[in-house]
Protein backbone atom coordinates (compact mmCIF):
# COMPACT_ATOMS: atom_id res chain seq x y z
CA UNK A 1 0.00 0.00 0.00
CA UNK A 2 1.28 3.43 -0.97
CA UNK A 3 1.21 5.71 2.03
CA UNK A 4 2.65 8.96 3.38
CA UNK A 5 2.70 9.76 7.08
CA UNK A 6 3.65 13.22 8.34
CA UNK A 7 4.98 14.05 11.77
CA UNK A 8 6.73 16.87 13.56
CA UNK A 9 4.03 19.49 13.75
CA UNK A 10 3.24 21.37 16.91
CA UNK A 11 3.05 24.70 18.65
CA UNK A 12 6.01 27.05 18.46
CA UNK A 13 6.65 30.71 19.14
CA UNK A 14 7.35 33.12 16.35
CA UNK A 15 10.99 32.95 15.36
CA UNK A 16 11.24 29.31 16.33
CA UNK A 17 11.86 26.21 14.25
CA UNK A 18 10.19 22.92 13.46
CA UNK A 19 11.16 20.03 11.26
CA UNK A 20 8.40 18.12 9.56
CA UNK A 21 8.98 14.56 8.44
CA UNK A 22 7.06 12.53 5.92
CA UNK A 23 7.70 8.80 5.83
CA UNK A 24 6.76 6.99 2.65
CA UNK A 25 5.86 3.35 2.33
CA UNK A 26 5.01 1.25 -0.69
CA UNK A 27 7.30 3.14 -3.06
CA UNK A 28 10.78 4.62 -3.34
CA UNK A 29 10.73 8.38 -2.94
CA UNK A 30 13.72 8.74 -5.22
CA UNK A 31 11.47 7.77 -8.14
CA UNK A 32 8.90 10.52 -7.51
CA UNK A 33 8.67 14.26 -7.19
CA UNK A 34 7.57 15.22 -3.70
CA UNK A 35 5.96 18.27 -2.26
CA UNK A 36 4.90 19.98 0.92
CA UNK A 37 1.63 21.86 0.84
CA UNK A 38 -0.37 23.72 3.45
CA UNK A 39 -3.92 24.67 4.24
CA UNK A 40 -4.24 28.11 5.79
CA UNK A 41 -7.73 28.90 7.07
CA UNK A 42 -9.64 30.89 4.50
CA UNK A 43 -7.21 30.15 1.71
CA UNK A 44 -6.79 27.49 -0.91
CA UNK A 45 -4.21 24.78 -0.40
CA UNK A 46 -0.86 26.08 -1.57
CA UNK A 47 2.47 24.57 -2.47
CA UNK A 48 5.17 25.36 0.05
CA UNK A 49 8.13 23.44 -1.34
CA UNK A 50 8.69 20.71 -3.90
CA UNK A 51 11.59 18.58 -5.00
CA UNK A 52 12.38 16.07 -7.69
CA UNK A 53 15.50 14.01 -8.23
CA UNK A 54 14.46 13.62 -11.88
CA UNK A 55 15.24 17.22 -12.73
CA UNK A 56 17.31 18.13 -9.69
CA UNK A 57 15.12 21.14 -9.01
CA UNK A 58 13.48 22.48 -5.89
CA UNK A 59 10.65 24.95 -5.56
CA UNK A 60 9.88 27.28 -2.69
CA UNK A 61 6.95 29.60 -2.34
CA UNK A 62 8.07 33.21 -2.11
CA UNK A 63 6.66 33.43 1.39
CA UNK A 64 9.04 30.75 2.71
CA UNK A 65 12.19 31.31 0.65
CA UNK A 66 15.22 31.60 2.85
CA UNK A 67 13.37 30.18 5.85
CA UNK A 68 12.28 26.67 4.82
CA UNK A 69 14.41 23.86 3.42
CA UNK A 70 13.19 20.66 1.79
CA UNK A 71 15.38 17.57 1.83
CA UNK A 72 15.15 13.85 1.37
CA UNK A 73 16.71 10.77 2.89
CA UNK A 74 16.30 8.10 0.26
CA UNK A 75 17.61 5.36 2.54
CA UNK A 76 14.73 6.09 4.90
CA UNK A 77 12.24 7.02 2.19
CA UNK A 78 11.57 10.19 4.12
CA UNK A 79 11.18 13.79 3.02
CA UNK A 80 11.72 16.64 5.44
CA UNK A 81 10.73 20.26 5.69
CA UNK A 82 12.97 22.29 7.95
CA UNK A 83 11.12 25.43 8.95
CA UNK A 84 13.09 28.24 10.56
CA UNK A 85 12.18 31.79 11.55
CA UNK A 86 8.56 30.76 11.74
CA UNK A 87 5.87 33.41 11.57
CA UNK A 88 2.27 33.38 12.76
CA UNK A 89 1.18 33.38 9.11
CA UNK A 90 2.86 29.99 8.70
CA UNK A 91 0.13 28.50 10.90
CA UNK A 92 -1.53 25.79 8.83
CA UNK A 93 -2.06 22.11 8.35
CA UNK A 94 0.92 20.84 6.37
CA UNK A 95 0.67 17.93 3.96
CA UNK A 96 3.26 16.01 2.04
CA UNK A 97 2.44 14.53 -1.32
CA UNK A 98 3.95 12.36 -4.01
CA UNK A 99 3.65 13.04 -7.73
CA UNK A 100 1.24 10.88 -9.65
CA UNK A 101 3.81 9.98 -12.28
CA UNK A 102 7.08 8.16 -11.76
CA UNK A 103 10.05 10.38 -12.57
CA UNK A 104 7.77 13.38 -12.62
CA UNK A 105 9.36 16.81 -12.63
CA UNK A 106 9.24 19.36 -9.85
CA UNK A 107 5.75 20.78 -9.75
CA UNK A 108 3.73 23.05 -7.50
CA UNK A 109 0.43 22.07 -9.07
CA UNK A 110 -1.84 20.18 -6.70
CA UNK A 111 -3.32 18.19 -9.54
CA UNK A 112 0.03 16.60 -10.29
CA UNK A 113 0.09 14.84 -6.94
CA UNK A 114 -1.81 11.62 -6.35
CA UNK A 115 -0.72 10.43 -2.92
CA UNK A 116 -1.25 12.61 0.14
CA UNK A 117 -0.50 12.28 3.80
CA UNK A 118 -3.00 12.95 6.55
CA UNK A 119 -1.54 16.32 7.48
CA UNK A 120 0.14 17.73 10.56
CA UNK A 121 -0.84 20.92 12.36
CA UNK A 122 1.70 23.70 12.75
CA UNK A 123 0.73 26.59 14.99
CA UNK A 124 2.99 29.61 15.39
CA UNK A 125 2.14 31.94 18.24
CA UNK A 126 3.03 35.63 18.21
Amino acid sequence: EVQLVESGGGLVQAGGSLRLSCAASGFNIDDYALGWFRDIPGKEREAVSCISSSDGNTYYADSVKGRFTISTDNAKDTVYLQMDSLKPEDTAVYYCAAHSRRHGLTSRRLGDYATWGQGTQVTVSS
